[in-house]
């Protein structure tokens, strides 16, 4: 009889510390809600200029995950929408870099606000609004922080780089993208290249830089966004907080 109060007492003991876990998780793991409407609220009129197309990429973190979110917002009568219900990004597998810190091959994303202005993939044509550029099997993107082009997409044989990025690859990963304007106007030597906005390679596979969906959710992005709203996208806010220099 001891033996069995003993075990039920455990029993009861365990029952409870699970149910405190469960609720704990669910009070610590901001709602996309809430998270959308201190992001709409926090937004820095002065840094997004006349943008009324914004992708806001974030991590969310508690004591038990770590998750990248990306939410899409459009501005009407001077009220930012939300446009898609988030979904789920991988970024580099060191994180974001904080502002100013991104450097060539650390594998962090680097945080801040960047235009879009170029997307590109393997067909010869896409549904998008936005300028469009297909690759082609000599089209590389220099990483080679000595290389006059850096940070440049070229053909391969038009460069002295010694070191670049495929951007035909043998997989899906470029078979949609979108150029990040970072580190492009102007080009700092070694502070990082090739920063995408791109397919996956599954939820749990991070990237070198680049921020990462799936396929069917970057086909989205690519029908929505247009040219005449200039498109921005924002990067490394944690917990809906303005770290931006």
């Amino acid at each position: 009889m001891v033996k069995i109060i003993k075990l039920f007492r455990i029993y009861l003991s365990l029952t409870v510390l699970l149910a405190i876990l469960s609720l704990s998780a669910c009070l610590l793991r901001p709602s996309a809600s809430i998270l959308n409407a201190e992001a709409l609220s926090a937004f820095p009129e002065d840094k997004i200029g006349k943008s009324s197309h914004v992708i806001l990429v974030t991590t969310n973190n508690s004591f038990f995950f770590t998750e990248q979110k990306v939410r899409t917002l459009e501005k009407h009568a001077g009220i930012w929408e939300t446009v898609f219900e988030p979904f789920n990004a991988v970024i580099g597998k060191n994180g974001f870099a904080q502002p100013g810190e991104k450097r060539e091959g650390d594998g962090k994303t680097p945080s801040g606000i960047y235009p879009l202005k170029m997307t590109f993939g393997y067909d010869e044509s896409i549904k998008t609004k936005m300028p469009y550029r297909q690759v082609l099997a000599d089209d590389i993107w220099v990483d080679d922080v000595n290389a006059d082009d850096y940070n440049r997409w070229v053909k391969k044989g038009a460069t002295q780089a010694k070191s670049y990025e495929k951007m035909r690859r043998d997989d899906s990963l470029y078979k949609y993208g979108i150029v990040i304007e970072y580190n492009t106007r102007p080009v700092v030597k070694g502070y990082g290249s090739a920063i995408f906005f791109h397919v996956w390679g599954g939820a749990d596979i991070t990237t070198g830089g680049c921020v990462a969906v799936s396929e069917e959710n970057i086909i989205k992005i690519l029908l929505w966004l247009d040219p005449q709203a200039e498109p921005l996208i924002i990067m490394g806010i944690e917990d809906a907080t303005w770290r931006l220099p």
